[in-house]
């Protein structure tokens, strides 16, 4: 029989590091999976998919998709405060956010608020944000604005605040 050598060594020791390698990768992947994970999942749901939700919608982070609804939106404690409801095709969702809303917020404007559904029947916003559209375009050179593009652009800017 032979003796070993250092690269025998050397070798098993290299095979233990792999194997323990290995181990740790399998235990940090079960942590994961099975660590309560969902607990840090955020849903997207519109009003009709939160009330089909049921019990399941309290106490989850949701992110609430839809539009302001008309004549919806009421200040509460001055400028920090609001509540208005989010609507789409068939469902209506009251919420009270505590935060300044963005300048462009406005009823009949896409939003979409990030929060929790409470018990007393009432959205919590943490988070606000609306959608708009990203396009700007600059009258052409030469061009005058239209009288009635003018209005009709000052209409939408009512209710903002400088």
């Amino acid at each position: 029989m032979t003796e070993p050598t250092a690269s025998d060594a050397m070798r098993r020791k290299t095979r233990r590091f792999m194997i323990a390698a290995f181990a740790a990768a399998i235990a940090a992947f079960l942590v994961i999976a099975y660590g309560g994970i969902s607990k840090n999942l955020v849903y997207y749901w519109t009003p009709t998919d939160l009330h089909a939700a049921g019990n399941k919608a309290y106490g989850a982070t949701i992110r609430l998709g839809g539009m302001v609804a008309p004549h919806s939106v009421k200040g509460r404690n001055g400028v920090s405060g609001l509540e208005f409801d989010v609507k789409d095709a068939t469902g209506i969702v009251h919420v009270k956010s505590s935060g300044v809303p963005p300048q462009m917020f406005r009823e009949n404007i896409g939003v979409v608020v990030e929060g929790t559904m409470t018990r007393s029947g009432y959205f919590q916003c943490n988070r606000l944000m609306v959608s708009h559209n990203n396009e700007y375009r600059a009258p052409k050179a030469g061009h005058a604005v239209n009288k009635e593009e003018l209005q009709k652009l000052m209409k939408s800017t009512e209710g903002l605040k400088d």
